[in-house]
């Protein structure tokens, strides 16, 4: 008897049980979040429905689309893929094929740059520009928190900036976030008082031994960094030097061990390490900012 046809009429509660024990036997290390989560996707429940629901038999429909939902997770690909949404800083965010799964490491550079716009010496209403902005995840989480904001973001591929104006209508964020399509920062002119990228930084001989989640279902264009994975430092730090307002900050992702390159690109394009740089939970130097000094 196929998988499918053993969930048909299998209670809810013990159908969760059983997706459970695959994914463990798969050697998925969040075997029970995942399960839970494939079935509120495929049920259309939230998590109190799975509860309310554990009696219910399984629809030969709901049967279909759950196991779809397993070979899919069992070959590889992410939840956040399968679901097609993540949540990122507390905020549901659509993806795309075109678009990162946004990770809890980026978070870092939320961080970073909330410290810098609540500093009593910060304007009112910064104007903030996301380079590269995918589907829009700090920029959205930055206007989110900080209300008055002027946010911009850009993208080179069209489909990820639908995906991130999407997720900007969804959140009622919108009127007070655009979207630019160019490389990097190329289009743009004026001046912005926070300017924040999570660039491609992986070395690209390192793709190939990356998990499976990412290096196959993770667009290679927001992973590639070129041979040493600094490419788009290069090319993104002197145009956000030429863009910031004096006294604003560049604030970038970084990988293991990056820090130092990456401060000094920042320091030959006039944006001195002088915010230093902070950790993520690993006690990686995630976030690495760059002062544009007043004159």
């Amino acid at each position: 008897m196929s998988a499918r046809a053993c969930l048909i009429g299998q209670k809810i509660e013990h159908a969760r049980r059983t997706l459970t024990a695959r994914f463990r036997a798969a050697h998925i290390e969040s075997a029970g979040l995942d399960a839970r989560t494939l079935m509120c996707a495929a049920l259309g429940l939230d998590l109190t429905g799975l509860i309310t629901s554990a009696a219910r038999g399984l629809t030969s429909a709901e049967a279909d689309r759950l196991e779809g939902f397993v070979v899919r997770r069992l070959s590889g690909e992410p939840v956040a893929r399968i679901v097609g949404t993540k949540e990122f800083w507390g905020l549901p965010l659509k993806l795309s094929a075109a678009t990162l799964v946004p990770r809890p490491d980026t978070e870092t550079v939320v961080e970073f740059a909330l410290e810098i716009l609540r500093k009593p010496t910060s304007p009112r209403k910064p104007r903030i520009l996301d380079i590269g902005t995918g589907s829009g995840a700090i920029l959205l989480a930055l206007a989110h928190e900080i209300p008055d904001a002027l946010s911009i973001g850009t993208d080179i591929s069209l489909e990820a900036l639908r995906t991130a104006q999407r997720n900007a209508a969804d959140l009622g964020l919108a009127p007070r976030a655009a979207f630019v399509a160019c490389n990097f920062a190329e289009a743009l002119s004026g001046s912005f008082d926070l300017i924040v990228s999570n660039p491609p930084y992986i070395r690209s001989a390192d793709i190939a031994d990356l998990a499976t989640e990412v290096r196959d279902h993770d667009p290679r264009a927001a992973l590639d960094g070129g041979a040493d994975g600094l490419d788009a430092y290069r090319a993104l730090i002197p145009q956000a030097a030429s863009l910031l307002a004096p006294g604003g900050a560049l604030i970038v992702e970084a990988g293991q061990g990056q820090g130092g390159p990456i401060e000094a690109l920042m320091t030959a394009a006039g944006l001195p390490p002088e915010l230093g740089a902070k950790s993520d939970l690993a006690g990686i130097s995630r976030a690495i900012a760059g002062l544009k000094l007043p004159r």
